[in-house]
């Protein structure tokens, strides 16, 4: 009875060194810097620093283009202003009178004004 449970106490320490040294293997697959997670790791990093500076720029970009707009929407408002001033100054103009244009179908008009004696 002892001689079988040694053997089993054997196999069970062969089965878990086994076990162990083939985690092992994976293990040191899985956090190689080249293929495995260390370079998914990297690859991101080198992402993340690429993602970073272009969000700087864009965030540049966008103040540039804020500044750009605030200052057009100034120069916009103050020629609105202006056009508004020459409206109203257009209102204090007497109307001429409009002249009817000459029919061109039946040639000149002649209109006698008064009586001459």
């Amino acid at each position: 009875m002892d001689l079988v449970a040694d053997i089993l106490l054997v196999a069970g320490a062969l089965g878990a060194g086994l076990y162990c040294f083939v985690l092992a293997r994976r293990l040191s697959k899985f956090t190689d810097l080249e293929n495995g997670v260390g370079a998914a790791v990297a690859v991101l990093s080198a992402q993340v620093t690429d993602l970073q500076s272009a969000l700087d720029a864009a965030q540049n970009t966008a103040a540039h283009s804020s500044d750009t707009l605030h200052s057009l929407t100034e120069r916009a408002e103050d020629a609105a202003k202006r056009l508004e001033l020459m409206v109203a100054a257009l209102h204090d103009v007497p109307a001429q009178p409009q002249t009817p244009a000459p029919d061109s179908h039946h040639g000149p008009v002649f209109a006698r004004h008064g009586d001459p004696r």
